[in-house]
């Protein structure tokens, strides 16, 4: 949208069903997409020739079009295949990279794939526990809190 020439500010942009806002710049703005970080979003702005440092409001209708059109397929973009967040994928095999609810069913589905095969991983998904090796001693906890009550306290109840 324009006016006399200068492209018409919008405070919310709809990028790859994202409201992003106009007031960001655009690098952050792309990297708000989930599935989108920053690197992938510097990439994004210098194979489509515009300046990250501009608003994301001042964006035209035919920029937003090409921005979409990049992401939903971002193998075009000659990336290096360790910047895609779906390398090898197990049906496919192929390189991928996904964005938005898409990002999230494989994830899902991924995650009920372990279960289903019975790994290590997927049974402390089952169980709830931490799945990454991180520390579970006095982290991840779920339910009421339970402390230690003091001596004074144990002696005063006890009489």
């Amino acid at each position: 949208m324009e006016l006399g020439g200068i492209p018409q500010f919008r405070y919310i942009v709809r990028v790859a069903n994202t409201d992003i806002d106009g007031r960001a710049k655009l690098l952050w703005g792309l990297a708000s997409i989930k599935g989108v970080g920053y690197s992938t979003a510097l990439a994004i702005t210098r194979y489509l020739g515009l300046n990250p440092e501009m608003l994301v409001g001042y964006l035209t209708d035919e920029q937003v079009a090409k921005i979409e059109e990049v992401l939903l397929d971002l193998t075009k973009l000659g990336l290096p295949s360790w910047m895609y967040n779906r390398r090898n994928d197990v049906e496919t095999g192929k390189d991928m990279h996904l964005i938005g609810s898409d990002l999230i069913l494989y994830a899902k589905r991924d995650i009920e794939r372990e279960i289903k095969m019975g790994s290590y991983k997927g049974l402390r998904h089952k169980l709830g526990y931490k799945v990454r090796g991180q520390r579970t001693r006095t982290t991840g906890r779920l339910g009421m809190t339970v402390g230690v009550r003091k001596k004074r306290e144990a002696k005063a109840g006890g009489k």
